[in-house]
């Protein structure tokens, strides 16, 4: 389970988001909504770990019953996918995947388990592509599994369907979402577009935490 417990997110003495709690169950995604610029990408800061230095916070985040609030990015063990895949470009396609293992997967074994990854998202035999020669379904569904190789306890989804077509949208949310309920990570989607919400999940909009005296 993801918590946050009792945060206050300020822009110098603006608070953005006041005295917000929310817990995430295993499998659960959780959708937040709101205008753009009322303190969405800055909660998921937060949430990582890297919160820009313009702003401040108090509150806690809890992952499993651990305490995570003051710990490094690193040692979060938080995913996040992005609107953009950001793959890197300087390495094939299951080099970006790869990057993702943990350091104890190692010879044979890694090269299987990337192979295993690319034939479960119908990329099989993509391992020595270019990134660039991909078409946009395919970036993204690299972009996820590579998020989730990482093994990650909790996922961030920063609008990672916005840029997609329609057709590929439908498709990638439907893996997305598979992959989560499969995994059963605690998961947090920030979206503008609500045909991203899952059904019967729970949505929030932003503003249920904001203009409260501090």
């Amino acid at each position: 389970m993801l918590k946050i417990i009792g945060l206050t997110l300020r822009l110098g003495t603006t608070a953005l988001l006041s005295d917000m709690h929310l817990a995430v169950n295993a499998g659960e995604i959780v959708t937040l909504m709101g205008a753009s610029g009322s303190g969405k990408s800055t909660l998921l800061n937060w949430l990582l770990g890297d919160l820009p230095p313009a702003f401040s916070a108090q509150g806690q985040v809890w992952l499993n019953e651990r305490k995570l609030t003051n710990l490094p990015i690193e040692a979060r063990g938080i995913g996040i996918l992005f609107q953009d895949d950001l793959l890197f470009p300087h390495l094939s396609v299951g080099q970006n995947l790869a990057f993702a293992l943990p350091a104890s997967v190692t010879g044979a074994e890694r090269r299987a388990r990337v192979a295993q990854t690319l034939a479960d998202v119908g990329l099989e035999g993509f391992h020595d592509r270019d990134p660039a020669t991909l078409s946009g379904g395919q970036r993204a569904r690299v972009s996820l599994m590579r998020a989730l190789l990482a093994q990650p306890l909790a996922l961030l989804l920063d609008e990672p369907f916005s840029r997609l077509d329609a057709v590929l949208r439908l498709q990638f949310r439907s893996l997305v979402f598979e992959q989560i309920a499969r995994l059963r990570i605690p998961t947090l989607l920030v979206t503008h577009d609500p045909a991203d919400v899952p059904p019967g999940g729970r949505v929030f909009d932003i503003t249920n935490w904001q203009h409260r005296d501090v």
